[in-house]
């Protein structure tokens, strides 16, 4: 071999040097935010916004509507999050019925993980918030909204049971975010979104964030945002550029031995691995267990709770590897991914961009691996259309396919 393992699997470009010092006008005080917020940013370590938290937030804390283009891993939480808790803690007024703010997200991981955000922004302010999702008994989720909440994380399908329920209501949000818009129509939520839409007051603040913008999503946009500030950190279905790509061109049947012999290198220290199919992913993850590498699959059948347990195994470290389908990967927001492998193509493009941006967050770089068999070669070419780059191959590994690039 001329080419190690550890040289398909590090990324070719140095970590660059830390950036210097911001001037204090850059850091998080320059938008005025309440001190409770400063403080749990403090709290937290932030102290630089990211480039989609320096656009988006002086357009929320204004009211103005707002269409955000951002990949994940660019803080867009933070984004709408902290103008959202500032303004509702600027005016607290007398209880109300129902919440104030309405986030509707496209997967239970990513509703927990919003609302947790709000929990960890808003822990020194007196706001509360409460998360709405399926998979669980829906009793502690309609005990909080009896009590009455300020800020209400839902996905669309387990919201619109509760509202048919009467448990919802809707009549007093003054903020709707839908967040990963695009997630939400592959999922078929477009028109749940329509029906909860119909049920807000029509006077309120409307923040939508994309990664990429098919024409559904552009539409719906138009429908509901009014004279929106637009922003977009990366161009639409552009790649990070701190990732690392390679493609790995290999016969299916072996693929499995393949990642094994990739995940021999020290470097892969916390390694998200997607399939396309829910079946596959067990099977990967039985595969790699009898390899004696640490492995759990996350997945639509999996129940919500062992989702949960292994989705904070491998943020912890006690797992090393993370088996998902699309769907189920779609919320994990996890710092140190340090490397993206995907065992099977997608095959629509616009979820490759979405894969590999779950490592190089937070500043840091990462690498993102590609088995690409002789039936993906068209999942190849769509997706080096989309995000117009050719993607690096590695021409020689243990179990290199005899042709390259069709």
């Amino acid at each position: 071999m001329t080419q190690s393992i550890a040289s398909v699997s590090s990324p070719t470009t140095a970590t660059p040097p830390p950036a210097p010092p911001l001037p204090p006008e850059a850091g998080f005080g320059v938008f005025g935010l309440t001190p409770p917020l400063l403080r749990a940013l403090a709290d937290e370590g932030y102290l630089r916004p990211t480039p989609i938290q320096m656009e988006a937030i002086p357009h929320v804390l204004a009211g103005r509507d707002l269409l955000g283009c951002a990949q994940t891993g660019t803080g867009k939480t933070a984004a709408f999050a902290l103008p959202i808790l500032h303004n509702l803690s600027r005016n607290l007024g007398p209880k109300r019925r129902g919440a104030r703010v309405l986030v509707l997200v496209p997967t239970r991981e990513l509703a927990v993980q919003v609302a947790e955000s709000f929990s960890s922004y808003g822990r020194h302010l007196t706001l509360t918030n409460t998360v709405i999702f399926g998979g669980v008994g829906q009793g502690t989720q309609v005990a909080a909204l009896r009590r009455g909440v300020d800020v209400v994380v839902a996905t669309p399908g387990r919201l619109i049971d509760l509202m048919e329920q009467g448990h919802v209501w809707l009549q007093d949000v003054e903020t709707l975010v839908l967040d990963e818009a695009d997630r939400m129509l592959d999922m078929g939520f477009i028109n749940p979104i329509r029906r909860i839409i119909s049920k807000l007051p029509a006077r309120r603040q409307n923040l939508l964030f994309s990664a990429t913008m098919p024409a559904p999503i552009a539409s719906l946009a138009d429908s509901i945002l009014r004279s929106p500030a637009k922003v977009a950190v990366n161009p639409v279905a552009s790649t990070v550029a701190a990732i690392t790509q390679r493609v790995l061109f290999v016969e299916k049947e072996d693929k499995r031995p393949l990642l094994r012999e990739i995940l021999r290198d020290p470097a892969m220290t916390r390694v998200l691995v997607f399939t396309r199919t829910k079946h596959g992913a067990d099977r990967v993850t039985r595969d790699l267990e009898k390899a004696t590498v640490r492995a759990e699959a996350i997945h639509g059948n999996k129940s919500q709770g062992a989702r949960q347990k292994a989705l904070a195994a491998f943020r912890a470290g006690r797992i090393r590897v993370l088996v998902a389908t699309d769907i189920a990967a779609r919320g994990i927001d996890v710092d140190g991914v340090s490397h993206v492998i995907n065992f099977e193509l997608p095959n629509e493009p616009e979820s490759y961009v979405h894969r590999i941006g779950r490592t190089a967050r937070a500043g840091a770089r990462g690498v993102a691996l590609s088995f690409c068999d002789r039936e993906e070669r068209v999942y190849l070419r769509d997706i080096e259309r989309l995000t117009r780059e050719r993607i690096e191959v590695v021409a020689n590994h243990p179990y290199a396919q005899s042709r390259g690039r069709a």
